[in-house]
């Protein structure tokens, strides 16, 4: 059954981010001395964490101290479970209201913050529609799916430096690239800049070099999901591409949503990934199952665009976590690691530009009459995602923003 928020907060029963989510942030505000603080999300306001540790969990306020959630992922997840016990009693009880009132702050009052320090940055390619729709638009008439991609989730490596909170401006990157296959490269803005929707998990418990993390122990080591928009310039990565991948075509920026969603928020949400009923190499095997029911929405200019559906991807995020160390690379708290772009088999549920506009050939056409094959200098793209919770309602997964603005060349 549902916890009901305290009377005192003025939640309704289907507040998106009443006391099922409770994901936290790092923020300012000129109510609080304090430059940042680490807060926590209920209804439209935001719990200062790092006040309310100091005086009510005494034993934990040092994690918050610093303002951001690093210490606090660190610490692993039987704190992160007594943290969120906290949370849940001190904001279902009336009692608790003269010590936190003073504590809320309207979220309108709120600056909100890159969450932790990204310590790294993985982006997978996750989604078997997404793969197969890339491949049809890049290899026609061939097998749209690389021969290992049904045997281990792919990815690549990105740059920890240009992720971004939700809400920073995005500057159109500059490149070489061709404006057709026959033409010699030129360098310049790019012209064909894209969004992909993706879901992001945050580590916390680090590891040792040359140590693998069983899919088994994924909630051991992943404190939460974020929204992440994976910002693709596809001309220059179609030209740099070969022969090893993405490179300055996905480097410029990657947007994280402000708030971090525990896993323990995501109970309600759990499915059986497509990956379990495929031949799986021993060590991608799970016993528990981490596929996640999750809603996204994508507007771009306010105007809806797609509605991907996280429960088609093919990998689990312990899966990806499992693949990702088991060479032994260690973890580290702070990593990031990305979902790949999510995309379901209908028109409307595609989860990038790339898909929608089959490569710019057919473009996109927004309600207002516009149209785009790719995104416009002033354009922004928002994304914002919902979850199963307790007794059939809803809980907020955050929410991801990003504008363009034109190149610096």
């Amino acid at each position: 059954m549902a916890l009901q928020a305290a009377a005192w907060l003025g939640l309704a029963p289907d507040d998106l981010y009443g006391l099922a989510a409770l994901p936290y942030c790092s923020f300012s505000s000129h109510r609080h001395a304090a430059s940042r603080s680490v807060g926590v999300r209920i209804g439209d306001s935001v719990l200062n964490l790092t006040a309310a540790a100091d005086r009510l969990l005494a034993g934990r306020s040092v994690l918050f101290r610093a303002g951001v959630l690093d210490s606090f992922l660190a610490a692993g997840d039987l704190a992160w479970a007594d943290v969120r016990a906290h949370l849940t009693a001190w904001l279902s009880q009336d009692r608790f209201a003269d010590g936190l009132a003073d504590l809320l702050v309207p979220l309108a009052d709120a600056e909100l913050h890159l969450p932790f320090t990204v310590a790294d940055y993985v982006d997978f390619y996750t989604s078997e529609q997404h793969a197969t729709h890339v491949g049809q638009i890049f290899r026609p008439g061939s097998a749209p799916l690389p021969p290992s991609w049904g045997h281990q989730p792919a990815g690549y490596h990105g740059r920890a430096g240009s992720v971004v909170v939700s809400g920073t401006p995005i500057r159109r990157p500059c490149g070489l690239a061709r404006s057709s296959p026959d033409a010699e490269p030129a360098f310049g803005p790019s012209a064909r800049l894209d969004f992909e929707a993706e879901l992001g998990f945050v580590v916390g418990r680090q590891t040792v070099l040359g140590e693998p993390v069983p899919a088994g122990r994924f909630s051991e080591h992943v404190f939460g999901v974020g929204l992440v928009n994976d910002w693709s310039a596809r001309d220059i990565q179609a030209f740099e591409s070969a022969p090893l991948g993405p490179f300055l075509g996905k480097s410029f920026g990657t947007t994280l949503s402000p708030w971090i969603l525990p896993l323990a928020a995501l109970e309600y949400a759990r499915v059986r990934p497509p990956s379990r009923d495929t031949g799986l190499a021993p060590y991608l095997g799970e016993t528990q199952d981490w596929g996640l029911d999750i809603d996204v929405e994508v507007q771009i200019n306010e105007h809806l665009v797609s509605r991907p559906p996280y429960r088609t991807m093919h990998w689990s995020p312990a899966q990806m976590l499992a693949h990702l160390t088991v060479n032994g690379a260690a973890l580290r708290t702070g990593d990031l690691y990305a979902s790949g772009t999510v995309s379901g088999p209908d028109r409307g549920q595609l989860g990038c530009l790339l898909e929608m506009s089959w490569n710019g050939t057919d473009p996109v056409k927004l309600p207002d009459g516009s149209v785009r094959a790719w995104l416009e200098d002033s354009d922004e793209v928002t994304i914002t995602a919902t979850a199963p919770g307790p007794d059939g309602t809803r809980i907020g997964v955050g929410e991801t923003r990003g504008q363009i603005i034109p190149a610096a060349f």
